[in-house]
């Protein structure tokens, strides 16, 4: 029997709110693959299946891991909370079958079987907010780089779109989300309705309705959805309500419309429409808007009738500018006058410069000169925030990375790019008395220190047998004793089976270190997978220059005698 991967989006995560296909999808799997949270959210869907379970970040290895079991003929369910095709897991398993070669013709099965996205429960929970043109953008740089994020930000800012972001904020990344304040507050009133949706149909669910201005002030997390409404958002009641336009010929209060149906799609009855820039090419007005690039006051239009649009003096072909501006003021009733004024130029922006640095690969001690240079650098804008691994991780807004860099390193500093690369994590070989052994901390550092790799990287380097620092906790372990070293390889420090790297070797001669740890971590450069950590590309490879890889002996919780 060919196999066949269902791809599955189970909404939100409520009983009530999965899709009866989904339901039916997860019976009839073998294999059930998702991240830990969501595999819970279905624990009572489950049966008898095989259930597959991986943590945060290890999406790749799930979808590798559907695509080999579909192969072997088996009915495998990946699953995704909101819908599967909204920053979910169709578009991977599809890239990882594409990478394999599949075709529709003569590879396994594929079926995504949609759900609830996670914009459209916060919407409905929150009223009505997206009931016209809007977008959705994740504010997640782990994946897709910043200055693309915040272009997509900017335009739809300008675009007037209702927007709703995903992945808003986590407990490292903390400033996208002020970014993308300041950016709207450019093109948005600070009293533009915004709703903070968390949990949406769980138990923990929470909902909030405020403005821009102060959407900062509220609890913002991985769970959170925020929906911002556009220029034409209303609050009422509690609730966001986006009209889409129905006022522009309605009277929604009286019983009788003034405007007959057979009247509505008149030109006359729908002023802002293509069709009444009077034959004009759309791309020249475009154009001819581009070219312009000076500030543009609109001079306040009076009201009228629809009836007079057409003989208006005022209203050239090429003025659709003009004309949106006077359908607006229909809108209005003649109640005040409206002005507008447009500005098309882009606001430069500065980039957020984001480093770790640190005295040195074995000083521990920063020096007063050293400090009072990191804070002019970072000043009132930027923030400093000191990390488990000997670091400082400095943030600042500048046009001129490369000379906060220069400045910096002439002071003695180190250094280091932030994200997935290859670090050395030295203890202070107390307070550098056992220093024999710093040469090769520093030479596996220029060697290796700060590469790109699948995820980052800890290289734990001790000084002496003691390993106060924890060498043997961290991806590699390096431990001088008695005038040799000891090297593991493959811990796991976070999680309910975190364990020690395991011990390969002891002895290895000095000059042997720093070509033999370049050699691992290169080939782990080369064919670890991407977000793949090194303990489970170890696992995975089964071997490394010689050294076999051991399975963890895990524990085993036991029954109570009275079987609860």
């Amino acid at each position: 029997m060919s196999g066949k991967l269902l791809i599955i989006g189970f909404g939100p995560g409520s009983f009530e709110h999965i899709t009866k296909r989904a339901r039916e999808a997860i019976g009839e799997s073998e294999v059930i693959i998702g991240y830990n949270t969501y595999v819970d959210l279905i624990a009572g869907l489950l049966t008898e299946q095989q259930v597959v379970r991986t943590g945060m970040t290890e999406e790749v290895s799930r979808a590798q891991e559907a695509v080999r079991q579909a192969k072997q003929g088996k009915k495998v369910a990946v699953i995704s909370s909101g819908d599967a095709g909204v920053y979910g897991m169709a578009g991977l398993v599809y890239e990882v079958l594409m990478e394999q070669g599949w075709t529709r013709e003569n590879g396994v099965q594929v079926e995504v079987i949609p759900g609830i996205s996670a914009v459209h429960s916060a919407g409905s929970l929150l009223g009505a907010p997206i009931m016209h043109d809007s977008c959705t953008i994740s504010l997640s740089d782990h994946l897709t780089p910043w200055e693309l994020i915040a272009k997509r930000v900017e335009a739809a800012g300008m675009a007037d779109f209702v927007i709703a972001l995903y992945n808003p904020r986590s407990g490292r990344r903390t400033r996208q989300i002020v970014e993308t304040q300041r950016i709207l507050l450019k093109h948005r009133s600070p009293s533009t309705p915004v709703g903070i949706v968390k949990s949406a149909y769980r138990d923990r669910e929470h909902v909030v309705v405020t403005t821009l201005a102060d959407m900062l002030n509220h609890d913002i997390g991985m769970l959170t959805t925020i929906i911002i409404g556009n220029s034409a958002t209303k609050l009422y009641d509690g609730l966001m309500i986006t009209p889409r336009g129905y006022q522009r010929k309605y009277t929604l209060g009286a019983e009788t419309q003034p405007l007959k149906p057979h009247q509505r799609l008149k030109s006359e009855a729908e002023p802002w429409a293509l069709e009444q820039l009077d034959g004009q090419d759309l791309n020249e007005s475009l154009e001819e808007f581009d070219e312009e690039d000076e500030l543009m006051d609109a001079e306040v239009i009076e009201s009228k009738e629809p009836s007079q649009l057409k003989s208006s003096p005022n209203l050239s072909p090429s003025n659709s500018l003009q004309l949106a501006m006077e359908a607006l003021q229909l809108v209005s009733k003649g109640t005040e006058e409206v002005s507008f004024e447009f500005d098309n130029k882009l606001t430069a922006t500065q980039s957020i410069f984001e480093f770790a640095v640190s005295p040195g690969i074995a000083n521990k001690k920063l020096t007063a000169a050293q400090l009072c240079a990191l804070g002019e650098i970072v000043g009132d804008r930027g923030d400093i925030e000191y990390s488990p691994h000997h670091q400082l991780i400095v943030r600042v807004q500048t046009n001129n990375p490369n000379q906060i860099t220069s400045d910096l390193s002439a002071l003695g500093l180190l250094l280091s790019p932030i994200g997935d690369v290859a670090q050395i994590k030295a203890c202070d070989f107390c307070n550098l008395e056992k220093g024999e052994s710093i040469p090769y901390a520093e030479a596996i550092h220029h060697r290796i220190g700060n590469l790109e790799v699948p995820k980052e990287l800890k290289i734990g380097f001790n000084g002496c047998g003691m390993a106060c620092y924890g060498a043997v906790q961290q991806d590699i372990g390096i431990v001088y004793r008695k005038e040799k070293f000891d090297l593991f390889l493959g811990g796991k420090t976070v999680g309910r089976n975190a364990h020690a790297a395991q011990p390969v070797a002891e002895g290895i001669a000095p000059e042997e270190l720093v070509d033999l740890v370049g050699r691992i971590v290169e080939r782990y450069q080369k064919e670890g997978h991407p977000n793949e950590r090194f303990h489970k590309f170890f696992k995975r490879v089964k071997e490394i220059e010689g050294y076999r890889h051991q399975e963890m002996v895990g524990f085993v919780i036991e029954n109570a005698i009275c079987g609860d």
